[in-house]
């Protein structure tokens, strides 16, 4: 009775010198937290698609990441919200993007998934779905961190980006459960500054999150124009189903290019044989994994 589940918490410039001992602590324990959450689900014989969702909660919560509360802010100094959820089971998919209102988007994008026709739902529409589904809500004061709203001022006074180094990032988690089924979820705040309603990566299924059973769950963390481009977690699952490449062939691959576009980033993977791995093209992510056997892995740092 096999399992496995991978977490990531943004990939970026994180190296000792620019993450402090604090904030690499902090990340540390909210990974490690939200593990259990996704573990219990699947060492209780739990669907793949409960612990996702079960696991970013965690990471959403947490002001560490760049999703949920502590999410990065607008041009504007809105919290904008995305996630996505996808079932590898029948490829059922949710998403929301830019919502403003809801304390966990990967909850609302599994109730666009299970509870309405559509795959995406955006802005007012999305949060007022989310008000009619009756999840749990969330004002601007609880979601923005003065630590955010500090950081996009700098920017805007400096005219450029204040978080060069990636320090915080996009959440995300796969995983397979004890039927062989497979499972992604990803949530963000995009990054500081955007306008005109930009979307990245992370609720745009095949770009940055997609499950399929015959190949496996993925989702990403990095620049997320060149991960859209680039249509990487669709594209690493059909070079699995299509071209027989492994999952490790098939992320190393697809990696390369977005860094060739001159894009960067991370990619975690579970597969339906309870493949689990991670890779990244930046000094550091914030990732973890936990398998039934009890492996059990947390790091930030890329000599880890």
């Amino acid at each position: 009775m096999s399992w496995t589940l991978i977490l990531h918490g943004g990939a970026g410039q994180m190296t000792r010198d620019t993450v402090s001992q604090a904030q690499a602590e902090g990340a540390r324990a909210a990974l490690g937290r939200a593990l259990d959450a996704g573990a219990a689900v699947l060492a209780a014989d739990g669907a793949a698609l409960d612990a996702v969702e079960a696991a970013v909660r965690v990471l959403e919560d947490d002001p560490h990441f760049n999703s949920g509360r502590g999410a990065a802010l607008t041009h504007a100094g809105v919290a904008e919200l995305d996630a996505a959820i996808m079932d590898g089971r029948d490829r059922n998919a949710g998403a929301v993007a830019g919502v403003t209102a809801t304390r966990n988007p990967v909850s609302l994008a599994r109730a666009v998934m299970a509870n309405s026709p559509h795959v995406l739902l955006s802005g007012a529409g999305a949060d007022a779905f989310s008000v009619e589904q009756g999840c749990e809500p969330a004002t601007q004061d609880w979601l923005v961190l003065p630590e955010r709203r500090a950081q996009l001022d700098e920017m805007l006074e400096g005219g450029g980006a204040f978080d060069v180094d990636m320090k915080y990032g996009t959440v995300g988690a796969v995983a397979c459960d004890v039927h062989g089924h497979v499972a992604a979820a990803t949530s963000t705040g995009g990054v500081t500054g955007k306008r005109w309603g930009r979307i990245g990566d992370s609720p745009l299924i095949g770009a940055g999150t997609y499950a399929d059973d015959r190949a496996g769950a993925v989702s990403c963390t990095g620049s997320g124009e060149f991960f859209i481009r680039a249509n990487v977690a669709h594209e690493i699952c059909a070079r699995v189903r299509l071209a027989g490449e492994t999952l490790e062939a098939a992320v190393e691959t697809v990696l390369a290019e977005v860094t060739a576009l001159g894009g960067t980033g991370g990619i975690i993977v579970a597969g339906p044989k309870f493949e689990a791995l991670w890779r990244f093209s930046t000094p550091g992510m914030y990732r973890a994994r936990l398998d039934s056997a009890g492996g059990r892995e947390v790091a930030v740092f890329g000599d880890e």
